[in-house]
């Protein structure tokens, strides 16, 4: 039998008759957590006698002594071994005869959820956010289509203020934007199709990129930054001051309210923007092109109405229509699931942003995906 034990603030001594606990320094949970097997190294001195504490130089403590104790008692009674708190500070004393003599395991000793189990929660979680979103749809596109035919309970005033939000408010980044984007594109092939003597293909290029892809792209990657936070930062402010709960208690469906204003004027508005960016886009490009390869304009414009068809319009333009639904979807949602406080509305806020911008970019690649694989 080992005759003493020694640990972080106790040390089990072997008194003849019985085995003494006895406290060092401090027993707080800010000086680390609790080693739960402390109790069974403190039975392997006192085996079946009797168990008693000397408290002199103990200082201060909190309920991480108290689990001790109560773990001790626990596993004593259940060797048979008497356990005497008569050397333990009154305060403990009292609150330990307050604890059962059973005590449930602490959450640290808990054992920790297995893969299976996380995967499943995770799963059925991604599901019922699924089907959430897929409902959210599918309310949109009903009460769209029952908005058209005028019978949606939604404020033409709530829309036309989402329209101009998300519309002439947003001209300026989505000019400045597509201007840059139309200039790079135009200063990149002219650095590398000088080398080829073919400088006046920089219109095909800088048409064919900017109207197929990048317009529609950057454009919806601007809104999803801009309006798509903006909607989910205005859903989770109205959710965390309690305004969703009023106005579901009056009777006002918050779809057409909230949601349904939102979800038409940015799928209306963005493939507008598009064309405006495709222009601005292109213009940026004729700029460099004339500027830096010494084309004529009639040239560059020649190669830019040959390259571009309506066809690559009609792409851009219905990408455009589900880059802005998507992000309306994504800012509205997110704003309706967030919580009720301050760091919630922030949170959303970047969320809405993230998901919005990923969501633009894998679209792009499922279009992209389906235009090659029916040969355009």
């Amino acid at each position: 039998m080992t005759a003493s034990l020694t640990g972080r603030g106790w040390e089990a001594r072997d008194a003849g008759t019985g085995t003494i606990v006895v406290f060092n320094g401090d027993w707080t949970a800010r000086d680390g957590p609790l080693d739960l097997a402390v109790a069974a190294r403190v039975l392997e001195v006192a085996g079946t006698r009797p168990i008693g504490f000397d408290a002199s130089r103990l200082g201060r403590w909190d309920s991480s002594l108290l689990v001790f104790l109560s773990l001790l008692r626990q596993q004593a009674a259940e060797r048979g071994a008497t356990f005497d708190q008569a050397g333990l500070p009154t305060g403990a004393r009292e609150l330990l005869d307050l604890l059962p003599g059973k005590v449930l395991p602490s959450i640290a000793a808990l054992p920790r959820a297995m893969l299976l189990e996380r995967v499943g929660r995770a799963s059925a979680a991604g599901w019922a956010e699924s089907a959430a979103v897929v409902t959210l749809v599918g309310d949109s596109i009903l009460r769209t289509g029952a908005a058209v035919r005028g019978r949606a309970r939604m404020r033409g005033v709530d829309l036309v203020a989402c329209m101009y939000d998300t519309g002439l408010a947003a001209l300026p980044i989505v000019t400045i934007v597509n201007v840059l984007v139309g200039a790079i594109l135009a200063f990149v092939g002219a650095v590398q199709l000088k080398r080829f003597g073919a400088d006046i293909y920089v219109a095909n290029l800088v048409g064919v990129a900017v109207v197929r892809e990048m317009a529609a792209v950057m454009t919806a990657i601007v809104l999803a930054g801009r309006t798509g936070g903006a909607y989910a930062a205005e859903i989770a402010t109205m959710q965390a001051s309690e305004e969703i709960d009023a106005l579901s208690a009056i009777g006002i469906p918050v779809e057409d309210y909230l949601v349904l204003p939102r979800v038409c004027a940015l799928t209306a508005m963005t493939p507008l923007l598009y064309l405006y960016g495709s222009a601005v886009g292109v213009l940026g490009g004729f700029v460099v092109g004339i500027g830096m390869l010494d084309l004529s304009a009639r040239s560059f414009s020649a190669q830019l109405v040959a390259a571009v068809s309506g066809s690559q319009i009609v792409f851009g333009f219905l990408k455009s229509i589900a880059f802005g639904a998507l992000i309306a979807i994504v800012g509205c949602r997110i704003g309706l699931k967030a919580g009720r406080s301050a760091t919630a509305v922030g949170r959303a806020a970047t969320t809405a942003v993230v998901v919005g911008i990923v969501g633009v970019i894998a679209l792009d690649a499922l279009f992209a995906v389906c235009a090659n694989a029916v040969g355009f």
